[in-house]
């Protein structure tokens, strides 16, 4: 099972993803693609944030599972991660939006491209347990955007949302069984009567 870093790892595999998708180009250098604040870009050209977590509910599964002869444990509670991916542009004015939006459209691409992480992007429990994380880039509209970028000093940017499913997260719970080693069966046998 996906420790509880698997967030944290499925946001870092989006990361490698996007480095070997848009460097070197549109983006120069891998480093400038970074998991971060998109309010504090530093000098990065892209940039991916966590923004909200959710269980899945949808493959709700037992509350306990077997886990060996004498052990049973919880089950792994399923979450959907959104990750905000955003372009950020040093380059002249004149050609600053051109540039954010080459790079926004070139992680469109590598979305839509790769909608399963791949394994070789898959690091710590997510890749000990070869998790199957789906991604698809999240239809927001303009509102729940800017809900986003709310109570931030930094002006609106245009973004995209990656939504990750299938992240496991697994729990700690387990509690001991043992098996049925004898049974007593007894049999009761009625008197009938005749007629």
């Amino acid at each position: 099972m996906a420790d509880y870093t698997a967030i944290y790892e499925t946001g870092n595999a989006i990361v490698e993803m996007l480095r070997d998708a848009l460097t070197p180009e549109p983006v120069s250098k891998r480093e400038m693609i970074a998991m971060c604040s998109p309010y504090e870009p530093d000098n990065n050209q892209l940039t991916v944030h966590l923004y909200h977590v959710e269980k899945d509910t949808q493959f709700e599964s037992p509350s306990f599972r077997p886990a060996g002869p004498n052990k049973m444990e919880m089950s792994p509670t399923i979450i959907n991660a959104y990750y905000l991916v955003t372009a950020h542009s040093q380059a002249p004015l004149q050609i600053r939006e051109a540039d954010m939006y080459r790079i926004l459209g070139a992680a469109v691409q590598a979305v839509s491209d790769m909608p399963t992480i791949g394994k070789q992007y898959l690091n710590g429990s997510l890749a000990s347990e070869q998790a199957n994380i789906h991604l698809e880039i999240e239809n927001n509209d303009f509102e729940k955007m800017m809900k986003i970028w709310n109570n931030t000093q930094t002006p609106y940017k245009a973004s995209i949302v990656v939504k990750a499913t299938g992240i496991e997260i697994s729990s700690k719970r387990s509690k001991k069984i043992s098996r049925v080693m004898d049974a007593e069966i007894t049999v009761e046998q009625k008197a009938q009567g005749i007629r």
